[in-house]
């Protein structure tokens, strides 16, 4: 096993990146982790400036700018690209409140566009430039709720099965190349904005008024007691990419704290 500077070396120096969606949130750390393996990093933003402030934030990177729930945002972006990434992060995705009852056509398509056909363009633009490099790597990202979802939103979570099953069907299409597929479907993920939601929560419900006050009352049916960093999902994501994981394929992983193995 190879070392760098006394930890696993992951082999990742020099590899091109296009993370998805990584001005803001779980993609900017995925982006830096990256950028920190010594990678060059697209790092991608939906409208102007947002990249380039990502960038800036995290020290290092190549802004791009698209908004790929479009065909014509997945053009502009794909013509920034002045190489074919050797490893696609599709972290690109969201999520709209809906019901059955509520969310109308126009709802389920938007959340199509956003969770299915941004990382649908993007793979079919990309994939004939991977299929003869000697290492290639595409990871999507879901969430556990794509199979066990809420009554909730049902527009959001089928649109992430959809992306789930999407995932399944390419690692099978890429079979014998050297492109590994792969889905990482997180749990909650601790994010600026989650934690500020439920600080505001905990005071209306006397939770208390620090973070580690807190965690315990959210996180009481998760298993490990708390909720999943997004430094972790990052780790995750470049051990997958990693020559490490040259076997895994096709493989829906869940980082949610032990919560999807729990029978509520």
């Amino acid at each position: 096993m190879s070392l760098k500077g006394g930890f696993m070396d992951l082999e990742l120096t020099n590899r091109t990146v296009l993370v998805t969606g990584s001005y803001r949130g779980t993609g900017l750390i995925i982006a830096k982790h990256f950028l920190n393996e010594g990678c060059r990093v697209f790092v991608h933003g939906l409208v102007s400036g947002q990249a380039e402030k990502a960038v800036a934030e995290i020290g290092g990177g190549d802004p791009v700018t698209g908004d790929i729930s479009t065909s014509k945002g997945t053009g502009e972006l794909l013509a920034q690209l002045d190489r074919t990434p050797e490893i696609l992060v599709n972290n690109f995705g969201t999520a709209s409140s809906g019901s059955w009852k509520k969310s109308q056509d126009e709802d389920w398509l938007d959340m199509y566009q956003k969770n299915v056909l941004s990382a649908q363009r993007l793979i079919q633009s990309i994939l004939p430039h991977m299929a003869g490099m000697p290492f290639a790597r595409i990871i999507n990202l879901g969430t556990v709720g794509s199979s066990r979802p809420n009554n909730s939103n049902p527009h959001y979570y089928a649109s992430k099965g959809a992306l789930s099953n999407m995932t399944i069907g390419l690692a099978r299409e890429v079979a014998g190349t050297n492109i590994r597929v792969n889905l990482v479907s997180p749990g909650l993920i601790l994010t600026p904005e989650v934690k500020s939601s439920y600080l505001k929560r905990a005071a209306q419900k006397d939770w208390g008024s620090t973070w580690s006050e807190v965690e315990p009352k959210i996180a009481g049916d998760i298993p490990i007691g708390r909720i999943t960093r997004r430094e972790e999902v990052a780790d995750l994501i470049l051990l997958l990419c990693s020559t490490k994981a040259d076997a895994i394929h096709g493989q829906n992983i869940m980082i949610d704290g032990g919560s999807y193995g729990v029978v509520t």
